[in-house]
């Protein structure tokens, strides 16, 4: 494929991707210059492709509602891969993808198949048994879709919003990033009444309005490893404090960042080196116990005391297996 085709369809492609977009923007996406741009607009008017000019302070470009693209062309195994993925969403019981929807896409993919290529993907679909995740609250697809163009272009987003209390706000936010992790969708974000970059499960954001503009993109940074962060330190009913002697590889193997906090504590503080302090903050505590003992290294609770209820109470339990006690 020549290098001008191949920017007359990523033209196409991003026009189709968002609503209005700018000369200028449409120039920097593909590198040439604005008067480029304007003749690859006129290539694809003479394509039938119905290109709109939109003026004011907004205006751009954007393809005319109601056009629709020629049946998409995928290769085998692009379509083994989408095959694949939608038997996936099809064992998740939070899908946000209606079932009835699901069911028909797969049908429709296994008819595009060649005969070789649905051979191959029937016999991995027939052996493969599907255990669905942990159920969650379902995200809307609309709300996905649009917090997600609202990310790629950098654009202020107004969304409605319930916390987990349950009560209901409205916020203007700048979307740094989108993370899906453990079947649910998180959307960390600078939040503008507070001025603080926080995390909004996505589930619970009813709906979601892009607004005017864009901002400034935030210095460079790990979503996830944000997100994961903001799980550990997150403001929860207990903080459970523990004293570790092990190396941060050794913890992490049983904690993960997700988890807890670790800092190195200094000898002073502990009569010997190789100790670490870790911090577990969480609704419930009851898990905790199971975890410290797969640790198999000393471990010294700090507080609180409801973990080491929790802690005692596990050891009547294992105690009562090993005796045999009912």
């Amino acid at each position: 494929m020549s290098r001008p085709t191949a920017r007359l369809l990523q033209l196409l492609d991003l026009l189709q991707s968002a609503g209005t977009r700018t000369l200028g923007e449409l120039a920097g996406r593909l590198e040439v210059d604005e008067r480029t741009i304007r003749r690859y607009l006129d290539h694809l008017r003479d394509l039938g492709v119905p290109v709109e000019a939109i003026r004011g302070r907004h205006g751009g470009y954007r393809i005319a509602a109601g056009y629709r693209m020629p049946p998409l062309m995928l290769g085998e195994e692009e379509a083994l891969a989408v095959l694949y993925g939608l038997v996936d969403l099809r064992a998740r019981v939070d899908s946000p993808v209606p079932p009835m929807a699901t069911e028909t896409a797969i049908a429709k993919m296994r008819r595009a198949l060649p005969r070789g290529a649905l051979a191959r993907a029937e016999t991995l679909i027939a052996a493969a048994v599907m255990t669905p995740d942990r159920p969650h609250a379902p995200t809307a697809p609309d709300v996905l879709l649009g917090v997600a163009d609202a990310v790629a272009e950098r654009r202020p987003l107004s969304i409605a919003y319930r916390s987990k209390a349950g009560a209901e706000s409205a916020r203007t936010v700048h979307p740094y990033g989108l993370v899906a992790r453990h079947g649910r969708w998180y959307l960390a974000a600078l939040d503008l009444p507070s001025g603080e970059v926080r995390t909004f499960r996505l589930d619970r954001v009813r709906s979601v309005r892009t607004q005017p503009g864009h901002f400034r993109p935030p210095p460079p940074h790990d979503a996830v490893a944000d997100l994961v962060e903001r799980f550990a330190t997150a403001d929860y009913a207990h903080t459970a404090r523990l004293r570790i002697r092990a190396t941060p590889e050794q913890i992490r193997a049983v904690l993960p960042p997700s988890v807890a906090v670790l800092e190195p504590l200094r000898a002073e503080e502990t009569g010997e080196e190789g100790w670490q302090r870790a911090t577990i903050r969480a609704e419930r505590v009851d898990w905790l116990p199971g975890l410290l003992l797969g640790l198999s290294v000393p471990v010294v609770i700090e507080g609180p005391d409801e973990l080491r209820e929790a802690c005692a109470a596990a050891a009547a339990r294992l105690r009562a297996l090993a005796t045999g006690t009912p």
